[in-house]
């Protein structure tokens, strides 16, 4: 009877948590069908457009899913620039009021591209304000552009120039007992991804190539921050080298702010100085005015490919992000085939990874540009895969800011044999049927014919990269080779020695890809497609037993993520990128880190 009764119970729980698992799902759908509708949002005559960098995350507006998870409304930079033009001619825009949360995570590439829209917002002859409690480096750089910058009166200006750090970890390893072998071409010396687990500082390789790609970024800033605020680059230069900007006063005194002022006093003011009746978030007013709305009607398209994050292969499945080469050779193939797109940009904003999703892309690049124009649009990073896939592009435009180039390869293996057997006790043994069955263990060091044969691997992958990039840019393999060897190159620097064509952003992209197309008129058609709710809800629940567990660490990773604060975003970002290092698998053409605007 017990038995019966603790059955009968159990039932009766899993019927009640599959309800209220059911209706949470569909309180979710039916939040994120709501978000995704296609209602327009009132815009009213005198409104204020609140930029938020803290509100623009990413080249593509997530999926409502994702948002939903997420925990908070965000807009992709491309919907946020394109929403900016928009407001230039908008009547009801009286003007932007641009502010920082301080939790923006842009780097200099987005940052370049948004504070371009900006500018020539304020061309069109209307007033930008911009305010913050305190300036991130890279928000005071979009920020300059404004007609008037505030600051709280207690508040700092984080102005203090570019500085590069890398963590070494080899000192760790030989702690724990374990060797990462490193293998790369002998002439890759800038290729520096690996260096990190094989040395405990910089190399002179990449000291220098670090030092010239932060120089040139700065140099870029303080140019156009100079212009804006009517200063020379060397008062900048003094104010970084002595922090004479940092605190609320010295800002003000030293010119880089125009007034000390509480939130409050500039909301008044936006209201008594301007008119201003409505604060519109541009999140809201981009789903009105974004990348695929302009136009919409029009015969022709122009397809916009994103590949953002690092490039992996296979498909995505749910929420995942990065590059995946099945998606997005699907998506070249689709936009070559369909008879209304005209032109092709490819939206490439990745450090790189995979080298057998790269070429699978690279290929589906070529096949595509044999039917229509290919473009490149190249946002933060573009390099080693994501330089790879555009190499063979019409014409690539980059931000002056965007790192590129890193053209090599590199592979790692660890041998953890010391490590399991004088720190753990552990001693696996060994049977074969051939001299190298088990010449690629993680328990010992490479054999001498497996470290041959992975020397050959990434030399000959080097070889058909460098190949490549001669190929596509029309250059010779030596001249190739010399400005290769794994060096990170800036937008200024790579245009000058021919790795990219023109400096600018996705509005130039698309004018090219409208020019070379022969079109006037057209509309934006995004790939690869969005998934549907329904879709994206059964790829994250899967089909494992604990899949309801898998959909709430996901959404409360998700959700972690949105409210942490900035160095747990540093954390988080650390931790995926590990993730995916300890994921990946076979050769890899990837550069090391990510370039925040702090």
């Amino acid at each position: 009877m017990t038995m019966l009764a603790s059955a009968l119970g159990m039932v009766i729980v899993s019927i009640v948590a599959g309800i209220v698992m059911f209706a949470m799902m569909m309180l979710m759908v039916a939040s994120v069908a709501k978000m995704d509708s296609k209602e327009l949002v009132p815009v009213r005559a005198g409104s204020v457009l609140k930029v938020d960098l803290g509100r623009i995350s990413g080249d593509r507006t997530q999926s409502g899913l994702s948002m939903s998870l997420g925990g908070g409304k965000t807009v992709g930079l491309m919907d946020a620039v394109c929403a900016i033009h928009h407001a230039a001619n908008d009547d009801r825009i009286n003007l932007i009021y641009l502010t920082d949360d301080g939790l923006s995570d842009l780097s200099w590439g987005s940052l370049t591209e948004l504070r371009a829209a900006l500018d020539d917002y304020r061309a069109s002859g209307k007033t930008i304000v911009a305010y913050a409690t305190a300036w991130s480096q890279g928000g005071y750089y979009v920020a300059s552009v404004a007609d008037r910058v505030c600051l709280h009166p207690s508040g700092m200006v984080d102005f203090r120039g570019m500085g590069g750090e890398v963590m070494y970890y080899k000192d760790l390893l030989d702690k724990l007992g374990v060797e990462m072998q490193l293998i790369r071409p002998e002439s890759c010396a800038y290729k520096s991804a690996g260096e990190v687990y094989t040395l405990n500082h910089m190399s002179a390789a990449n000291r220098e190539q670090i030092r010239a790609y932060i120089s040139s970024i700065w140099s870029t800033a303080t140019q156009a921050i100079a212009a804006s605020r009517k200063m020379e680059v060397s008062q900048l230069n003094a104010i970084a080298d002595n922090l004479s900007g940092y605190l609320a006063e010295d800002a003000q005194r030293n010119g880089l702010v125009d007034a000390l002022r509480f939130e409050a006093d500039v909301r008044q003011e936006l209201k008594d100085k301007h008119d201003g009746k409505q604060l519109l978030p541009l999140e809201e007013y981009a789903k009105n005015f974004n990348l695929a709305s302009a136009n919409r009607a029009a015969k022709d398209k122009i397809a916009v490919i994103y590949a953002e994050g690092n490039v992996v292969d296979g498909s995505a499945r749910g929420m995942d992000q990065g590059v995946y080469g099945d998606d997005i050779v699907k998506a070249l193939c689709q936009a070559a085939e369909d008879k209304t797109v005209k032109a092709i940009v490819l939206r490439v904003n990745s450090p790189g990874g995979q080298a057998t999703a790269s070429e699978s892309m690279t290929h589906a690049v070529m096949q595509a540009r044999e039917k229509k124009p290919v473009i490149v649009s190249m946002g933060d990073l573009a390099a080693s895969a994501g330089y790879e896939m555009s190499c063979m592009a019409d014409v690539i435009v980059a931000q002056p800011t965007t790192i590129t180039g890193s053209i090599g390869v590199f592979g790692t293996l660890p041998n953890v044999g010391k490590l399991l057997n004088q720190k753990l006790g552990l001693h696996p043994d060994t049977v074969s049927t051939n001299r190298n069955a088990n010449g690629l263990s993680i328990m010992r060091p490479l054999s001498p014919a497996a470290m041959a044969m992975m020397e050959r691997n990434v030399e000959d992958f080097y070889k058909v990269f460098v190949g490549r990039v001669a190929e596509g840019r029309g250059m010779s393999y030596d001249a190739v080779h010399q400005i290769a060897r794994g060096r990170v190159w800036t937008g200024v620097d790579a245009k000058r020695i021919g790795l990219v064509d023109t400096l600018g952003g996705m509005d130039l992209a698309l004018s090219i890809a409208a020019e070379k197309a022969g079109i006037d008129k057209y509309a934006v058609r995004t790939y690869p497609a969005e998934k549907d709710v329904w879709t994206q809800l059964q790829e994250l629940l899967g089909d494992a037993p604990d899949s309801d567990l898998n959909l709430l660490a996901k959404g409360w990773i998700a959700y972690r993520w949105k409210t942490a604060s900035k160095s747990q975003k540093t954390l988080s970002k650390l931790e995926q990128d590990l993730l995916f290092v300890a994921h990946s698998e076979g050769v890899q053409a990837r550069v090391p880190f990510v370039l925040v605007a702090e």
